[in-house]
């Protein structure tokens, strides 16, 4: 697993900018059509989950993989059911986006768990879980939030979440700060 997240460095890195690029967006835009919203999230949701996917297919051979590959799958389904019905009502649309955080949260968290004992820093990658899993919650919990409201929150989510893993992948890519023992030849 420590491999997996020393060769994924990368795609920890696009996830995180792709989060924080969507959540700047969002802010920058803060009068976005819920149409306009399902797009960017759209969009947002399928590059990550393709950089999910790819990493994990990559690293295939590396204890843990498929809960990349999961996490994949989930974010891609999630962009692909935002594309196909892009006239989704709101509430809707906080479902999808409330249920893919919190499978995005709980895949995180599992990875953290599995890292415990083979890194320091996994705590970065489990406040990342626990972050969208509070997101996902939340929205789920209050659906009827206002569509300004709701482009804050995503916004705010998005920015969290991209700092965090831009974090991790930064640990991961020194391949000294997090692991134990000696460097990795990750660069």
């Amino acid at each position: 697993m420590e491999r997996l997240l020393s060769m994924s460095w990368w795609a920890l890195a696009l996830r995180g900018l792709c989060a924080l690029l969507f959540g700047v967006l969002a802010i920058a835009w803060p009068g976005l059509t819920l149409l306009m919203l399902a797009a960017l999230f759209a969009g947002y949701a399928l590059v990550s989950g393709a950089v999910a996917i790819v990493s994990a297919l990559k690293a295939r051979t590396e204890k843990g993989w498929w809960l990349w590959f999961a996490l994949g799958l989930a974010s891609i389904a999630a962009g692909v059911l935002a594309l196909v019905y892009p006239g989704l009502t709101a509430l809707l649309l906080v479902v999808i986006m409330g249920v893919n955080a919190i499978l995005n949260g709980v895949f995180e968290l599992s990875m953290a768990f599995r890292l415990r004992k083979e890194i320091h820093g996994e705590w970065l990658l489990g406040l990342a879980g626990v972050v969208s899993i509070a997101f996902g919650a939340f929205v789920l919990l209050f659906p009827g939030a206002g569509a300004l409201a709701l482009v804050w929150l995503i916004a705010f989510y998005a920015i969290a979440s991209g700092v965090l893993l831009l974090g991790l992948a930064w640990r991961a890519h020194r391949g000294e700060a997090p692991w134990h023992g000696t460097p990795t030849a990750a660069h």
